[in-house]
């Protein structure tokens, strides 16, 4: 296996920074620990998985190397030295160590066996291919609204959902649910896959590292995968269920409604602001003309502002909300004039936001006065 290569220490580094947050996840086998080196006559590919996502990322090299060769090296320290390191370093593997030399430095490594890696996801169907960085806005439309550990494991993941018609992200915490649909991109068989939210966040890196790549999607066993130029990216799914959701889009009987966000944001936050940690409502009554927005918090303070409201022509509805629920969501809207549906003070109030290539909606439920009182 003795041998040599070249690689830019900028470009390695972006592939060792990828990986980090999966060779420094604890898992039942030390080995995850470790990055797996593959060398060839010009191309080093890195693969790393803490058995529940895996990447593999590639880039050019010069090398002697006639045939692959192959060892694992501690993924957490390689990064931390080849990050110390500038302009272009060499490896001398031999069959027990890997020496970095650059601009007079000269360090070695223990590498071990390949052998120890666990089996990697091999034989990608390629479903269909997405623009990196439209695929990038979709996901950051809706990974904000993933919870971290809900009692129920469907909802810790982001639904992605395929057919005929468009591409769609959902993800919902119970109380709220963000959607984002776009007919750009279609697949005449419909597909479902619910990934974790370690996969999102991860995959959203990954993006904002590579903006000008066509992302491919498709399937290896049971697995998802995405990939790029110089990647590919892989996540085992949520077994569990996603909840039945496109009933609560339904807007039958509802009113619409605009308002201007900026002074609606900034009025939220100030609520939130009141809330010193506890869980109290805000009374919204919405009328026409204007919304009344009211908060009365006894440990803390009160708080009482009006707001213009365009176009709304329904009688008046009287709805409690938790302010932060409509804040994480309308933060996200990028118009001034934010669109929104409201029926009365047990449905919940939907926003929605529209362009040619892609399609918002965003849901929060109201808070019930037991909830309220409590």
């Amino acid at each position: 296996m003795d041998g040599t290569f070249t690689a830019s220490q900028k470009e390695l580094l972006t592939l060792l920074s990828s990986m980090q947050p999966i060779c420094n996840k604890r898992t039942t086998l030390d080995v995850t620990e470790s990055i797996l080196f593959h060398v060839t006559s010009r191309e080093l590919t890195l693969k790393g998985t803490d058995l529940e996502i895996s990447l593999q990322a590639s880039m050019a090299i010069e090398s002697d190397f006639a045939e692959t060769a192959g060892f694992l090296i501690p993924g957490k320290r390689i990064f931390e030295l080849v990050k110390e390191l500038d302009g272009n370093i060499q490896f001398a593997v031999s069959k027990t160590q890997i020496r970095l030399l650059s601009s007079g430095v000269d360090l070695a490594l223990n590498i071990k066996d390949i052998q120890e890696f666990p089996p990697f996801p091999e034989r990608i169907e390629n479903l269909m291919n997405v623009d990196a960085s439209f695929l990038l806005s979709m996901l950051n439309k809706v990974a904000f609204m993933i919870p971290q550990n809900n009692a129920n494991q469907a909802l810790n993941g982001m639904l992605l959902e395929l057919d005929q018609d468009a591409i769609a992200m959902v993800a919902t915490d119970g109380h709220c649910l963000a959607r984002v649909t776009s007919p750009k991109y279609t697949l005449s068989e419909e597909k479902k896959w619910l990934m974790p939210k370690r996969a999102v966040l991860e995959l959203k890196k990954l993006l904002e590292a590579y903006p000008g790549d066509n992302i491919f999607i498709g399937t290896c066993g049971n697995q998802l995968v995405f990939s790029g130029r110089s990647f590919n990216f892989f996540t085992k799914l949520i077994a569990d269920s996603f909840p039945q959701y496109k009933g609560a889009l339904v807007k039958d009987d509802f009113v619409p409604a605009f308002l201007n966000r900026d002074p609606f944001v900034k009025t939220l936050k100030r609520t939130s602001c009141l809330l010193a940690g506890q869980f109290v409502a805000t009374q919204f009554s919405f009328e026409p003309g204007s919304v009344r927005v009211s908060m009365k918090n006894k440990e803390v303070g009160a708080l009482e502002e009006s707001l213009p409201l365009d176009t709304y022509q329904g009688a008046v509805v009287e709805s409690r909300f938790y302010s932060p629920y409509l804040l994480n969501g309308l933060q996200v809207f990028p118009e001034d004039k934010v669109s929104f549906f409201i029926k009365n003070n047990t449905k919940p109030i939907i926003f929605e936001s529209h362009n040619s290539d892609m399609h918002m909606t965003y849901l929060v439920m109201p808070v019930s006065m037991n909830q309220a009182e409590g």
